[in-house]
């Protein structure tokens, strides 16, 4: 199985992974992870895809974590989707908290020019982490999984 967990940075996607990691026993991949599997990048390439192919129908588990819409393109047809949401503002906090409390200027405007930009990807499951906790996230991402 190949779950895809996409949102914009501070959403919680990464608590997400960790507690379905804990239930389904997956392996976690986030973002350009896969370069680690070779020195040339078309080749980490080609084999991260052959991984995520290999997954949808065998025995290991793979939880793909991306914040950029251009690794959108390694999620295989037939992968579960999960798009991770919330508010500008909790973003905004959450990203200030991981810089000890600061939010430059500029950083707060990175923000806000990518706020959205997943809304358009389909999905087959959306959780608004400002209004989802983690374990009720993940019940709904294992019961859409049974469905």
């Amino acid at each position: 199985m190949v779950i895809g967990i996409f949102g914009e940075s501070c959403t919680g996607k990464s608590s997400i992974a960790e507690e379905l990691r804990k239930t389904l026993g997956a392996r976690i991949v986030t973002g350009k992870d896969y370069l680690k599997l070779s020195k040339s990048e078309a080749e980490a390439e080609r084999l991260f895809s052959e991984q995520l192919v290999a997954a949808l129908t065998g025995a290991e588990h793979i939880i793909y974590v991306l914040t950029e819409q251009e690794l959108l393109k390694f999620l295989p047809e037939g992968c579960f989707r999960v798009r991770v949401t919330a508010g500008l503002e909790r973003i905004k906090e959450r990203f200030a908290a991981r810089m000890k409390g600061n939010l430059p200027a500029p950083v707060a405007a990175m923000l806000e020019k990518k706020h959205g930009m997943f809304d358009p990807v389909s999905c087959d499951i959306s959780i608004d982490s400002d209004t989802v906790p983690i374990e009720e996230a993940v019940e709904r991402i294992c019961k859409a999984l049974k469905a």
